[in-house]
């Protein structure tokens, strides 16, 4: 069962922070079908939302934006080998141009508030990789669109990078997962499930019982994503095929290869000065 972020959560029970864009369906598909059980509360909104949460204790375990692990990691716990991420190409995180990415020193960059990871990425990425110092605005793009305005670039991600990744209107993509890969031969961690400390302290078993229980979920979603990709077609865009493909490309593991990658994430935005230094990986015993 999802719930909003204010709603009432039964006392006891596992508030587990679900992230609400489709790449997280082929973890949570089994879990929100029954196919696999437990005693959780699942809490659905985008990454920003569940990092506010899980900052404030409203929250015991959670899909998070990996920047919000850097940013508090007395606070918590990195779930081992469970993550969102890519090798190469991640098809929704996207900055959409109406130019080169090349020509856009001193233009103005529309960002999804939701994001705070890409947000972060895409700065490091253009100052760094491109050589151009944009600035940054605040906006909804969807709804920016509809209504008829023509930002120069667009950051966006999760589903609506997927619905507007075609737009007629902005012909250059930036797809930040293959960005990042080309330059820094890395893959890129987005998304990081992370633990409350203090829930962990109080309450070990529960924790790592949900933890064990996620990371049962990936295996299993990682096994019938042929499965998933049928289910998950018919309400999006993507056709089945497309859908496939999408899933494919995303990493759910968080491996040697991965951990390399966020480690040197975090050293970049530490010399840009984002964060104040890049942090000690802890993570959850499961026992």
């Amino acid at each position: 069962m999802t719930t909003p972020h204010n709603a009432t959560i039964e006392q006891g029970r596992i508030r587990l922070g679900r992230i609400g864009y489709l790449n997280v369906l082929p973890l949570h598909y089994p879990l929100e079908t029954g196919i696999l059980t437990g005693d959780f509360e699942l809490v659905a909104g985008p990454p920003a939302e569940l990092n506010v949460l899980m900052d404030q204790g409203r929250l015991d375990l959670s899909g998070c934006s990996c920047i919000e692990y850097a940013r508090h990691p007395e606070k918590y716990l990195i779930v081992p080998d469970l993550a969102i991420g890519s090798r190469g190409p991640v098809q929704s995180v996207l900055l959409l141009c109406r130019t080169k990415p090349e020509d856009l020193h001193g233009r103005t960059i529309l960002v999804s508030a939701q994001t705070h990871t890409s947000a972060a990425l895409v700065d490091l990425l253009l100052k760094r990789h491109i050589g151009v110092t944009p600035r940054y605005q605040t906006g909804d793009a969807t709804a920016l669109l509809a209504a008829g305005e023509r930002p120069e670039a667009i950051l966006c991600i999760g589903d609506e990078a997927l619905n507007l990744r075609r737009h007629p209107d902005y012909p250059v993509r930036m797809d930040l997962g293959e960005a990042w890969r080309q330059w820094t031969g890395q893959p890129f961690i987005f998304g990081l499930w992370i633990a409350s400390r203090e829930a962990v302290r109080t309450r070990p078993a529960e924790v790592q019982a949900g933890a064990r229980l996620l990371i049962e979920a990936k295996k299993w979603g990682q096994a019938h994503l042929e499965a998933i990709s049928a289910v998950a077609a018919p309400n999006s865009i993507l056709t089945e095929q497309e859908m496939r493909s999408y899933f494919d490309g995303l990493v759910y593991d968080l491996g040697p290869e991965e951990l390399t990658g966020l480690r040197l994430f975090y050293e970049l935005l530490a010399e840009a000065g984002v964060i104040n230094t890049a942090p000690r990986l802890e993570f959850l015993p499961l026992g």
